[in-house]
């Protein structure tokens, strides 16, 4: 079956912010917008940032995960290894500041990936990640 897009609405405190971010640094195009929301696409899927008051989760849980204390929740998409590259650069001539900076975890097992975490303006945590098997996406 062909992967159909999802769509995502997620909370912004200020959508200038986010359209700096998602559109300006991510390369995101947009699509529909109001006053109050924004839709991005998102390598293929919808993102909608809808403005909301700014709440604040004091300290986010996370779950470790090959060493690492991956952020939760978060979203994200799953690039080719060569887009996965290209972002983690860009990001980091941006100096964006990592969560998690990118790296290749499960190196040489089962489902070895490439990934990196880090938070848009309002603290929406991301994950993007790249399998240097794509067909290990969901191995066991």
């Amino acid at each position: 079956m062909p992967l159909q897009p999802f769509h995502l609405a997620i909370t912004v405190d200020d959508l200038v912010a986010a359209e700096a971010f998602y559109a300006g640094l991510l390369g995101c195009s947009m699509g529909r917008r109001s006053d109050c929301w924004i839709d991005f696409d998102l390598y293929g899927h919808q993102l909608v940032c809808h403005a909301t008051e700014r709440q604040i989760i004091p300290d986010l849980p996370a779950n470790s995960v090959d060493g690492k204390q991956v952020p939760v929740p978060h979203f994200g998409v799953v690039l080719t290894w060569q887009d996965w590259e290209q972002l983690a650069d860009r990001l980091q001539a941006a100096k964006i500041r990592f969560i998690i900076e990118p790296c290749i975890r499960f190196q040489g097992q089962v489902g070895e990936q490439a990934t990196m975490f880090f938070a848009d303006p309002a603290g929406n945590m991301l994950e993007f990640k790249a399998f240097r098997d794509p067909g290990q996406l969901f191995a066991v």
